[in-house]
C-alpha cells in the first residue's frame, strides 16, 4: 500500500526555504520506496508545503519510520526556523492517473501501479495508518519530554 503525507509549515520572518532545507533535510533515509516534494506556496513564499509519498513494503514493522522520524526532528529540529503550528494531512493512495495525454481520455476504475485498487485493504490500511500516527505522536511527545524540548 502506498501512503502520502502532506505537512504545512510557515517560515519564522527573516527565513527562507534554504534556512528550512538545512534543518529539515535527514541525514538517515527510511530504507523504503517513495519520494518528498517540497513546495514554495504561490502565494504565500513563508508557507513550505512537503508532499511525501511512499510504500511501506511487506515485512516491515511501521513504527522503524516513526522512530527514525522522530530521532531525524530532535537532532534537527525546525523551532528556530518555522512557525510552531503544522498542519498535516496523512493518507492511503487508492489511484494514480494520468492526464498529461491531449484530446479525450476513457475513464478506469481506481489503479495504482497497474493494479486494481481493493478497497477492502485499504480499509485496512487506514485503520493501520491511524494507529501508527497516533503512536508517532506519543513516540514524539515522549522523546521531546525526554530531551527537555518544548
Amino acid at each position: 500500500m502506498w501512503y502520502v503525507s502532506i505537512l504545512t509549515r510557515r517560515l519564522k520572518e527573516g527565513k527562507t526555504y534554504d534556512d528550512f532545507r538545512r534543518a529539515w533535510y535527514h541525514t538517515v533515509g527510511f530504507g523504503m520506496p517513495g519520494r518528498l516534494y517540497s513546495a514554495i506556496n504561490v502565494f504565500d513564499p513563508r508557507e513550505i508545503v512537503v508532499v511525501a509519498i511512499g510504500e511501506v513494503p511487506p515485512g516491515l514493522d511501521p513504527m522503524t519510520l516513526v522512530r527514525i522520524d522522530v530521532k531525524e526532528r530532535l537532532d534537527h529540529p525546525l523551532e528556530a526556523v518555522i512557525e510552531p503550528e503544522i498542519e498535516r494531512t496523512f493518507g492511503v493512495v487508492v489511484a494514480e492517473d494520468d492526464f498529461s495525454p491531449q484530446g479525450p481520455i476513457a475513464y478506469h476504475p481506481a489503479t495504482v501501479d497497474g493494479k486494481p485498487t481493493d478497497f477492502g485493504e485499504v480499509d485496512g490500511a487506514l485503520a493501520m495508518a491511524q494507529r501508527l500516527i497516533s503512536q508517532a505522536g506519543e513516540e514524539r511527545d515522549r522523546a521531546r519530554k525526554e530531551r527537555k524540548i518544548p
